[in-house]
């Protein structure tokens, strides 16, 4: 219901449910729509045009681009950056700490997760803290991603192991590597890299 959306002054064109939280400081960019019981620390930046859905815990010092879509029950913690037009599926994870222990804290020894632009990250998939993911690469449902995944790559399975390869639009490119959808073409430029060529 619009009623139970808010405006703040501080946050131009920035809408939120009345039951999420915003601390400040944070940088919060116009369009960008923030859900249910949702939950944004000191010190974060959100791009223009951001989707943030219900349960969601941004931060603190978390950058997130432009037009991200973060879904349901999802935490982006310190050292995790997002850039632009990412996708993170419902209850998908991303670690900080290689080693936790509840009785050590290790807040020193975060390892830093760069999300590149346009990835997708399916349903429950876990992310651990100090790899890259690269553009347009499509992280499947429940996989675990333990090492850097290239640029376009399709990562299922745990531990997560190419299968594939998406193209930008995010289809399952094939032997050709033509999109079908939009008929983008693309070249293997070594064992694991591909290239987009037109």
């Amino acid at each position: 219901m619009t009623s139970q959306l808010r405006q703040d002054p501080r946050l131009p064109g920035v809408t939120y449910h009345e039951s999420a939280y915003i601390d400040g400081p944070v940088e919060i960019g116009e369009g960008t729509r923030i859900w249910h019981f949702s939950h944004v620390l000191p010190r974060s930046k959100i791009g223009r045009g951001c989707i943030i859905g219900q349960n969601v815990v941004i931060g603190p010092d978390v950058s997130l681009g432009d037009k991200c879509k973060l879904q349901n029950n999802v935490s982006v913690y310190p050292g995790v950056t997002l850039e632009d037009g990412v996708f993170c599926g419902p209850s998908c994870v991303f670690t900080n700490v290689i080693n936790p222990r509840a009785e050590i804290e290790r807040k020193t020894e975060f390892r830093p997760t760069l999300v590149k632009r346009g990835a997708t990250i399916g349903a429950n998939a876990t992310i651990i803290c100090g790899n890259t993911l690269g553009e347009y690469c499509m992280i499947g449902a429940g996989a675990v991603v333990t090492k850097d995944v290239p640029a376009f790559a399709l990562m299922v399975g745990a531990p997560a192991r190419r299968v594939g390869w998406m193209s930008k639009a995010g289809m399952k490119l094939g032997a050709d590597l033509v999109c079908p959808l939009d008929g983008s073409k693309y070249r293997e430029a070594g064992p694991d890299k591909l290239e987009m060529i037109g």
